[in-house]
């Protein structure tokens, strides 16, 4: 009777192969093959011009990369929605397209170069119970009030560990286009594709009442990787973790015996 079959060193080889050559987002077939043929033409026009479309040209495929992403299973986590920094955290009203509270809750500010990679993910899993599309401006992606003037996509998302958060894709100055790949009614699963943002933007992310980001401005951050807070159990917040571990503790104590 025969084992398991045991990965051979072609599946190696192919898993390393992706690692650092990932596949293109299906959107970047539409611009990759452009740059190519624009490519051709230079060098026909002049030697030299030809080398800088082959740069463009791997700089194109490079920047629609699509990477396979290890999410943390831990439930309650709430995770980066992009590749970037953290540009900001500070008290905002969930955009009012949305229809949620107005009371201000912590938002996390995602910043994304042109280098990073642009696919976004849901940051945490959950019910999509509403997407609203705003045309706006293209102001700079780093400015704060990029999150009420610029174009962008808002998510809310009712988690499946309870309570609801939003999260929002904005063009930025360069970006001018954004693809949603979700609709209304979805399930998503943390970390999931949601769509990207050409080229160059910022997602932010309101976290739940309560919740505390576990991040600070200027950190690096991996989509569907780098933890930004810790959402609970049933949307406990996590702020309220250790008062649960004191009380477990004095608890647990007075059922000591006396000495």
């Amino acid at each position: 009777m025969s084992g398991p079959a045991q990965p051979g060193a072609g599946d190696e080889t192919a898993t390393l192969f992706r690692r650092y050559f990932p596949p293109l987002h299906p959107e970047g077939w539409r611009f990759v093959p452009i740059f190519a043929l624009a490519t051709l033409i230079l060098f026909w026009i002049w030697t030299p011009l030809g080398w800088i479309g082959v740069a463009l040209t791997l700089w194109c495929a490079y920047f629609f990369r699509d990477p396979e992403r290890v999410t943390p299973s831990r439930p309650g986590i709430l995770v980066s929605p992009a590749d970037g920094f953290i540009e900001s955290i500070g008290p905002a009203p969930p955009p009012p397209e949305l229809g949620m509270d107005e009371a201000p809750r912590t938002r996390v500010s995602v910043f994304m170069s042109v280098l990073d990679v642009h696919v976004n993910r849901a940051p945490a899993a959950g019910k999509v119970t509403r997407l609203s599309y705003t045309h706006g401006k293209f102001l700079s992606a780093n400015l704060d009030k990029a999150s009420t003037e610029n174009e962008r996509l808002a998510v809310r998302l009712e988690l499946a560990s309870g309570g609801e958060l939003a999260f929002v894709l904005i063009a930025g100055l360069i970006a001018r286009r954004i693809r949603c790949d979700i609709a209304e009614g979805a399930s998503l699963a943390a970390g999931a594709r949601v769509g990207m943002i050409r080229f160059g933007s910022r997602v932010d992310v309101y976290l739940p009442p309560g919740v505390e980001p576990l991040v600070t401005v200027g950190q690096r951050t991996i989509g569907g990787e780098t933890v930004l807070a810790e959402a609970g159990r049933a949307g406990e917040p996590a702020a309220s973790k250790p008062k649960r571990r004191r009380a477990r503790k004095a608890a647990a104590e007075a059922e000591l015996p006396s000495p």
